[in-house]
């Protein structure tokens, strides 16, 4: 059975946090999905960050409502936690039409996609998650589905065998990917539109730290908002955690307001510091400098050392670790930088090749 449309465009009312609907009796409650939805944007003109794809997509937009056409596809990549379903669930709106979502794994063969085409409106969107993990069966199948609005089906076995052609209504598929590169051609060349989603400035975290504050109603000082932007590793997704981690600290050890002291307080706690290196980053880091004199090291034999798997650490650690320059890959393995043994404050390693 189709999961029904889970985003529709009609015009919703504004949310009030005036009043007697705020507060912290207003029947808020910190586990409600329904209530944590409210923090993702509404409509594009409320996307904080990403501004020139933004502007690229409300052009995109604007040219579809005047050719009075279906939009065209649309992948979107990038790293978890940028904001991909956010542009996915804000542009259905925009055009007053209907959302579908689904995600790469959970279409296992063609009868898991075909309700969704099947029953998908005219100019109606369907979102696929994770993309790129589609089986080759079931992508195969959605390539006359995107290109032509219809579907082979068939019936029957053996001699007895017939296909039946259906024709849909014209849609649009929103695909979402954190590795790009697992998309084969024939299928990256059937959307329109392709924009890649990069980490965000400090900036723009602040004014989404700012804004999920006002949702949920939580008070915050423009220092608190910045100490939760810079720990937040260029990820709205993070920042938003990080905030209900201080507002659940803030709740229990002062008064509800999320201030500068508490929210340095908060992430003690949690071990994370001020450029939001948590506790396995400097594990790995200060294995690599004492156990391994700096490297080179594989990363299987750090992994034995932390006890962590090491597709773990690739998929997990490594990334920001290289992002914010403290480690470096060669052929040889991993090797620290002298910028991590300064954010460290520790002092080079007596041995290895890197510091002799």
């Amino acid at each position: 059975m189709v999961r029904e449309p889970v985003i529709r465009g009609e015009d919703e009312p504004e949310d009030d946090f005036s009043g007697s609907g705020g507060g912290w009796n207003s029947g808020y409650l910190a586990d409600d999905p329904e209530y944590d939805d409210e923090l993702r944007p509404q409509r594009l003109s409320e996307v904080v960050g990403q501004r020139q794809v933004v502007e690229r997509l409300e052009v995109f937009l604007d040219a579809t409502r005047k050719r009075n056409e279906p939009l065209g596809h649309l992948l979107l990549d990038g790293p978890p936690g940028l904001g991909k379903t956010t542009l996915a669930s804000v542009l259905p709106r925009e055009l007053g039409t209907e959302l579908q979502i689904t995600s790469g794994p959970a279409l296992s063969a063609p009868k898991d996609l075909l309700p969704y085409l099947t029953n998908a409106s005219h100019g109606s969107f369907l979102f696929i998650d994770e993309i790129h993990r589609m089986p080759a069966t079931v992508e195969e199948f959605i390539y006359p589905a995107m290109e032509d609005f219809r579907v082979d089906i068939t019936l029957g076995e053996g001699l007895n065998a017939r296909t039946v052609n259906m024709k849909l209504q014209k849609f649009t598929v929103i695909g979402a990917t954190t590795r790009s590169g697992m998309l084969t051609a024939p299928l990256r060349d059937r959307f329109v539109r392709r924009e890649h989603l990069d980490f965000y400035e400090d900036q723009d975290l602040i004014e989404i730290v700012r804004r999920n504050a006002r949702k949920l109603r939580t008070p915050i000082t423009d220092d608190a908002a910045f100490e939760i932007a810079r720990r937040s590793r260029g990820t709205p997704r993070k920042a938003n955690n990080l905030l209900r981690w201080a507002r659940d600290f803030a709740t229990s050890k002062a008064d509800g307001n999320i201030t500068d002291e508490v929210v340095k307080q908060a992430f003690d706690m949690l071990e994370i510091d001020q450029i939001g290196l948590e506790r396995q980053d400097r594990r790995y880091l200060e294995t690599l400098i004492k156990t391994f004199s700096g490297g080179p090291a594989g990363v299987q034999a750090l992994g034995h050392s932390l006890n962590i798997p090491a597709d773990t650490l690739e998929d997990e650690v490594e990334p920001f670790l290289l992002r914010s320059g403290f480690i470096q890959r060669s052929p040889r393995g991993r090797i620290v930088t002298m910028a991590a043994l300064e954010h460290l404050k520790l002092n080079p390693p007596d041995a290895g090749p890197l510091f002799r």
